[in-house]
């Protein structure tokens, strides 16, 4: 079967850049493993390593992790008020934040300015865009959504994320019901979705990652991996060689998604399985 025809599975880790331990879990586990894709913050303490990484790995699809929450603007403080908290911080009080980006117009330009200026630093690294997504998912906030939809075509993005993870599949597996967070966050996807494929972009039919978030274990990508077809499928992961750096997230299982990526039966797996390991940008 032509590598073109074959179901699509992209597989993604989130946080590129955030830290050392981050960016050499994901060298390793695309040298080594069957990782794809990676979503870089392009503001964060380790972004710079990150690209030099990137471009020494040209086969590393990359793309922009919008990050609005729990760090630091690519903007000064000063240039999004609204956004920050005193110690310059996006805010973490996300229902009152969320309101003042629905209601209020000064909000909205603060917001929009600081969401060219993280897709004008990822141009600014010269990698090809690969795909868009947003840190905790936050550009299924109307507001967000709309302000992307409307400057990231014009900095070339061809892709986004839209975290729609079917509840079977997941119950399948472990016998969980795929949790609240996938439910409650269904409607905003599916109406992203629309909006995504109504601007021609490529939008994943399945992506997996919401249930299992901070411990996408190699038991678990070995399961999915055989689910993936016929629909273009994502599994966005967290990897990093070990926990306790900056920004880490409490209880996040890093160095075994590292592992699972990377384990033999892993690859013999996804080899075996007939599909097309690749990045956004291979299907367009």
């Amino acid at each position: 079967m032509p590598a073109s025809s074959r179901p699509a599975l992209i597989v993604t880790a989130d946080d590129f850049g955030l830290a050392h331990e981050v960016n050499e879990a994901v060298e390793a586990a695309h040298r080594s493993g069957i990782l794809t894709a990676a979503s870089l913050m392009v503001g964060a303490a380790g972004a710079g390593e990150a690209v030099a990484i990137a471009r020494r790995l040209p086969s590393l699809r990359v793309g922009l992790h919008l990050v609005l929450l729990e760090d630091r603007p690519v903007l000064a403080p000063s240039a999004v008020p609204d956004l920050v908290d005193a110690q310059g911080l996006f805010r973490r009080d996300l229902v009152r934040t969320g309101a003042g980006m629905f209601l209020r117009p000064s909000v909205r330009r603060q917001l929009a300015a600081e969401i060219a200026a993280q897709f004008e630093a990822f141009r600014a690294t010269g990698l090809p865009l690969d795909h868009v997504n947003a840190h905790k998912h936050y550009h299924l906030h109307p507001t967000v959504a709309a302000l992307v939809l409307a400057i990231g075509p014009r900095y070339g993005m061809r892709a986004l994320r839209v975290p729609l993870e079917p509840a079977a599949v997941i119950r399948a597996i472990d016998g969980g019901g795929g949790g609240g967070t996938a439910a409650v966050m269904a409607p905003w996807s599916r109406l992203l979705g629309y909006r995504a494929r109504r601007r021609g972009l490529i939008v994943p039919e399945r992506v997996f990652g919401l249930a299992w978030t901070g411990a996408m274990t190699g038991e678990r990508i070995r399961a999915l991996v055989p689910r993936a077809g016929p629909q273009v499928t994502e599994i966005y992961t967290h990897p990093a060689t070990s926990g306790g750096f900056p920004g880490a997230a409490p209880g996040y299982r890093y160095a075994e998604e590292l592992a699972g990526l990377t384990a033999p039966e892993t690859r013999l797996l996804a080899a075996g399985a007939g599909l097309r390991l690749c990045g956004f940008a291979d299907l367009a």
